[in-house]
């Protein structure tokens, strides 16, 4: 089985936001630091769809969980 792999640009556009560098990099200067007592999906900014979109990836570990997890990560 193949897996996917995509790159936080690729993450952004699926988010319906803003996905060249600059501006993935500037989404994460505004947004952090998270409190490490919140899961990503449950961050205030996301919308309801995001919010849906990032729990379903994390939870069933699908192609998106890297990098979503990369950007987890540079969120705290």
């Amino acid at each position: 089985m193949q897996t996917q792999m995509h790159t936080m640009s690729n993450l952004f556009a699926q988010l319906g936001l803003p996905s060249d560098d600059a501006a993935v990099e500037r989404f994460i200067a505004s947004h952090r630091p998270l409190e490490n007592g919140i899961a990503l999906y449950r961050a205030p900014f996301w919308s309801a769809a995001q919010r849906a979109f990032l729990k379903e990836e994390i939870i069933e570990d699908a192609d998106w969980a890297s990098v979503i997890d990369e950007l987890n990560g540079r969120l705290r």
